[in-house]
């Protein structure tokens, strides 16, 4: 029998989305936490195959105790190299936890929108076609931590996505579906006016031309992704 996921959520709303969908379509139960509201992480993964830890509002550089308490708890699934995916802020959390400096952009730049991403050999590996245009939702961005393998890299933030053991973090969001699209350009309309951001008619018309690769790139990269557990 499999093992369920552990998903870490950040917000009352908040969802898998996309990932949701494709695992449970896998087969695999997903146990959700949000530490923000008081829920639990385990003290060890043996009774999950892995962890994914989504975006939020939030910065890793905040000093709320559950944003300490999930950067601190990222060494559970490294030590015990179990695969473990960072999302956006999750990401961020994976790099601040391995040292590497969490940053916003010199000149104030937001990623609001579909943006370029281009992929290194190594990415290549890992699967093969990446979409042309990514996802994004955020304001801050990280350097490579020390050890790691950078997957793709992009222009205003270059590192978008890199692994390190079994551990993988990307900046963009391959979990957003219609609807949450049609949330965020609502909930945070305001985010699209910062500079470098796209206005919402954009998100739309660019999702009809990149989503489409980056449904494929989801279904292999989850495939790579959970072959680590050897389940």
């Amino acid at each position: 029998m499999l093992r369920p996921i552990l998903i870490v959520l950040h917000q009352e709303t908040s969802s898998p989305g996309r990932i949701g969908h494709a695992l449970r379509r896998r087969g695999y139960a997903l146990d959700v936490r949000r530490p923000r509201f008081g829920d639990p992480l385990p003290g060890t993964m043996a009774a999950h195959t892995g962890a994914i830890i989504f975006g939020g509002p939030m910065s890793a550089n905040d000093t709320d105790e559950f944003i300490r308490r999930e950067i601190d708890w990222l060494s559970v699934p490294l030590k015990e190299t179990k695969p473990f995916l960072g999302i956006c802020l999750g990401a961020q959390m994976l790099a601040h936890h391995l040292g590497s400096r969490v940053y916003r952009h010199p000149d104030g730049h937001a990623e609001v929108g579909y943006y370029p991403i281009r992929p290194t050999e190594i990415g290549r590996t890992v699967c093969d076609p990446w979409p042309e245009q990514v996802y994004q939702w955020h304001r801050e961005g990280f350097d490579l931590p020390s050890g790691a393998e950078l997957l793709a890299e992009g222009d205003a933030f270059p590192v978008q996505a890199f692994r390190i053991g079994s551990a993988y973090g990307v900046q963009f969001h391959p979990e957003v579906t219609h609807h949450t699209i049609c949330r965020w350009t609502v909930r945070g309309h305001a985010r699209t006016f910062l500079p470098g951001a796209k206005q919402r008619p954009a998100h739309f018309a660019d999702r009809a031309v990149y989503d489409p690769a980056g449904r494929v790139w989801l279904a292999a990269f989850l495939d790579h992704w959970l072959g680590q557990a050897g389940e």
